[in-house]
């Protein structure tokens, strides 16, 4: 008799990416990290993981990151790490992080979890990192994105794979939460909640708790569906762009930088606007806080030349025109 059906759909998911972990790395027998926080979708990660690294000739451990934004996280980590060890992962890290606040908690909590997931991997060379982002979650992300209106990039979602190097790969993004976490209850997993995930004060558990559920009472069944759908066409609209903007830059670019804002004008919109927040993050904006908003005032210095005065950008950057160029210089 073979396996219950979700874990059969959780395995084969990961199976999947392994293979392609494999191809992608010439070493033998490459390590593969599971990120695990003790919750559902990350514990059936690394009992998949566990379950089929050992049949294509991967080492398998797991990582899990304590944030110390509750008492007795330290203690959870442990417990959690120990859990991993008994599926057979090794090595296993327990990695404590402190949290900023540069961005809010929820993203300062991320760039924190980031940090120690590279530290962790870049010390145990580990080929790739697993994440349990579920068909869910990359729901809830896109609308975050649309509420945001951060743009066709934004909507796309989480992708399969990322990072340097595609370090990072996410089997879940076509499997829903419910399918995993039965995948948890069919092995007899135990699980934790992180309370964090029902706290309203998080936006992305409003979204879980309150806006998704009533969009599927208002518009029916299939929304989380459909999100995730837009996501994957989000992300192919936006790569397209992406490789169109980047030729153009070339076209437009002069060798300090500048670009030519006759130019620029003559491009369509979606691609001279990702033409411009390339060369302003190039410049030393941060992504994380360059805004729609700020692309949109940086256009009007390219579609509507009024002999505006320059342009205070996140990171100390300024954009200012002069002489028929756009220069992007720190203020």
């Amino acid at each position: 008799m073979g396996p219950h059906p979700t874990v059969a759909a959780i395995r084969l998911a990961v199976r999947r990416v392994l293979h392609d972990v494999l191809i992608a790395t010439p070493a033998p027998n490459p390590l593969v990290l599971a990120a695990c926080s003790g919750g559902a979708d990350s514990m059936a990660l690394a009992a998949a993981l566990a379950f089929e690294a050992p049949k294509l000739g991967v080492r398998a451990g797991a990582v899990t990151v304590d944030h110390g934004l509750q008492s007795g996280s330290t203690g959870r980590a442990l417990e959690v790490a120990a859990r991993l060890r008994c599926l057979g992962l090794d090595p296993v890290d327990a990695v404590g992080v402190t949290v900023g606040r540069q961005g809010g908690p929820e993203a300062a909590a991320r760039d924190a979890r980031y940090g120690a997931l590279d530290a962790t991997a870049d010390a145990r060379g580990a080929a790739a990192v697993l994440l349990g982002h579920t068909r869910d979650d990359q729901a809830e992300t896109v609308l975050l994105g649309l509420a945001r209106g951060s743009g066709t990039r934004s909507l796309s979602g989480m992708a399969a794979v990322s990072g340097a190097g595609g370090r990072y790969r996410r089997p879940f993004l076509l499997l829903d939460r419910d399918t995993v976490r039965k995948g948890c209850l069919a092995q007899g997993i135990d699980v934790w909640e992180d309370p964090h995930n029902h706290d309203p004060a998080y936006t992305r558990s409003r979204v879980r708790h309150e806006a998704l559920p009533v969009l599927e009472k208002s518009l029916g069944k299939g929304v989380i569906e459909a999100l995730a759908r837009t996501a994957q066409l989000s992300r192919d609209d936006a790569d397209a762009l992406d490789q169109w903007a980047a030729t153009a830059e070339r076209d437009v670019a002069d060798g300090d930088g500048s670009l030519d804002a006759l130019r620029l004008r003559s491009l369509p919109a979606a691609v001279r606007r990702r033409v411009l927040r390339r060369a302003v993050i190039a410049a030393g904006s941060p992504p994380g806080f360059l805004f729609a908003r700020h692309i949109e005032e940086i256009d009007r210095l390219v579609t509507d030349w009024r002999g505006q005065k320059g342009l205070n950008l996140p990171g100390g950057v300024e954009a200012r025109r002069r002489n028929g160029r756009l220069f992007f210089s720190p203020s």
